[in-house]
């Protein structure tokens, strides 16, 4: 670590590192960024390859920005890289874009929310809002009322054009607009209403003939203002709006939030409560993976193979009910523990539907994967090389197909994952076929995790005591969770008050929609919907 140091102070001399951090931290001048992130990035010694985010923040009197950044050729070494800029009327800073592509839609958001330009970004429009957007939402000082409710449609020509800043001869920023489609470009929109989104997404395709040359996603159909909200909003209310992140990891969402918070708290929660929270955790993924199953498979036309995996999954559906009362949201995990303790038959049925699952994953090889229409297709397109899953950020099952072995189970084991033994699984192509597989064989895994947990939950108390209001002392925590889809984060930033004053979610589904460009790009337009099921974003998850 003291290496380390020492490299970013010969890069950067304004460079003053943070006391006390989870991970280590840095603050630097803004006219350093630049040249710090070209080392981190290109210095082989250093190579911080994966961004795994970029946190906005209003720091009151400037506009920050917070790079989380991670090395996955040193042992996923963290660093975590601050700036800030105090202009409010005119804020700026340098695009690290073409470094990570992960940062192209993270600062597009951040100047979304916040109205940081980013200097070279190569398509500056908002992400989620309308063009016609007034002011930035998570600054202190916006105006809920200067945005009164419109139904005015979009037209097609505020998407076409996109500002770009650099910086003239001068260091002054000069603007220029492009056109994102060349007017001889056959331009088709895939949704925003389209069963095969799996959300209300819009992905507009240039093609040449029917091959694909560019794709450009437009989100915000369902945004919430979830992040904005929890400013608002207590800790034990914001457990509720985790889960309402990415509905296919609501118990796995909301725990990764319980987590964050005992962190800060210094808060010892009781074994049981971990036993039974890593089970939830992989059941939940167990119901995900088999959406994602069915759902692919039907998008390719075999509606048996959905009745299967729906079937399949409803059996998990109706365990969580009985223990929890809640279905797809459980509302299980609470700061502490669990909201209840499990239901007499919980161990029961769960030992019952382990032998039962692995059954049918046999079934589903012989009904769909062996297929040899399915699997050829499959076979013949959607490839992501380990470079741009890094790159892109695409963690999870998909990254995990393109032989990236990123499992935060593994990586940073949290709950009861230190006290099992289970495989990450990986393949090496990453193509679609691969991203298929990986999900299936994860679902044994998690048969095996739960196996080795279901008759050792231990006996005792299943929540630890907390107080009625809670406060965490001020500071900023992280916390990271495996998730159905891949690297889930939550940043917290305390004021010491009852209500955060800044929450932000990592959307793991945001990275997989970005990696459709390199992986759709050259096939045919008949395979988009099958790569973007190989791929299993869930809309939601973005549109936080």
């Amino acid at each position: 670590m003291e290496n380390l140091k020492e490299k970013i102070k010969a890069i950067a001399p304004s460079a003053v590192f943070e006391e006390n951090t989870q991970v280590l931290t840095v603050d630097v001048d803004k006219n350093e960024l630049r040249q710090l992130a070209e080392n981190l990035k290109n210095d082989e010694s250093l190579a911080f390859d994966y961004l795994q985010d970029i946190i906005g923040l209003d720091l009151g009197d400037a506009l920050g920005t917070n790079y989380r950044l991670f090395s996955t050729k040193n042992n996923n070494q963290a660093l975590v890289v601050k700036t800030k800029t105090e202009d409010r009327e005119n804020p700026a800073l340098q695009s690290v874009s073409d470094l990570w592509q992960s940062a192209n839609l993270y600062e597009r958001e951040v100047y979304d929310f916040l109205g940081i330009k980013f200097i070279g970004h190569p398509d500056l429009r908002r992400l989620f809002l309308r063009p016609d957007w007034k002011g930035y939402p998570l600054r202190k000082d916006y105006d809920i009322e200067s945005n009164p409710i419109t139904l005015k449609n979009e037209s097609v020509e505020e998407f076409e054009g996109s500002e770009k800043l650099e910086l003239d001869s001068n260091g002054h920023i000069k603007e220029s607009n492009f056109q994102l489609f060349d007017d001889k470009d056959y331009v088709v929109s895939f949704g925003p209403q389209h069963p095969s989104t799996h959300g209300v997404l819009q992905l507009r395709v240039s093609l040449n003939g029917e091959t694909v040359k560019h794709i450009d996603p437009n989100f915000g159909y369902i945004h919430r203002g979830i992040e904005k909200m929890c400013e608002s909003y207590t800790y034990p209310k914001i457990l509720h709006l985790c889960e309402r992140l990415d509905y296919l990891s609501a118990a796995i969402n909301r725990h990764g939030f319980c987590l964050c918070v005992e962190k800060a708290l210094e808060l010892e929660v009781p074994e049981r409560a971990v036993y039974v929270r890593t089970i939830f955790d992989e059941l939940t993924r167990i119901a995900s993976h088999l959406l994602g199953w069915a759902s692919m498979a039907n998008d390719m036309g075999a509606i048996t193979a959905f009745i299967y995996g729906m079937r399949d999954r409803e059996k998990i559906m109706d365990i969580f009910e009985e223990t929890a009362g809640g279905r797809l949201f459980t509302n299980y995990s609470v700061i502490g523990g669990l909201m209840q303790d499990i239901h007499p038959n919980f161990q029961k049925r769960v030992k019952e539907f382990i032998p039962y699952m692995r059954k049918m994953l046999k079934e589903y090889h012989t009904l769909f994967t062996n297929n040899p229409i399915a699997k050829q297709r499959m076979l013949s397109a959607g490839w992501l090389k380990i470079e741009d899953a890094i790159s892109y950020g695409v963690t999870g099952p998909s990254g995990r197909a393109s032989n990236w072995h990123n499992d935060i189970r593994k990586i940073e084991p949290y709950a009861a994952y230190n006290k099992v033994n289970f495989n990450e699984i990986t393949r090496e192509n990453g193509g679609s076929f691969d991203r298929y597989m990986v999900r299936l064989d994860e679902i044994l895994e998690s048969l095996s995790i739960i196996e080795q947990l279901i008759d050792n939950i231990p006996d005792g108390d299943y929540k630890a005591k907390t107080k009625p209001i809670i406060k965490l002392p001020e500071g900023e925590f992280y916390q990271r969770v495996e998730n159905a889809r891949g690297d889930f984060n939550i940043y917290i930033n305390s004021k010491g008050d009852k209500t955060p004053y800044r929450v932000k979610f990592r959307s793991p589904s945001e990275t997989l929609v970005s990696a459709l460009e390199p992986t759709v790009k050259g096939e045919k337009i008949a395979d988009l919907i099958m790569i973007g099921g190989s791929l299993d974003y869930v809309i939601p998850c973005i549109d936080r």
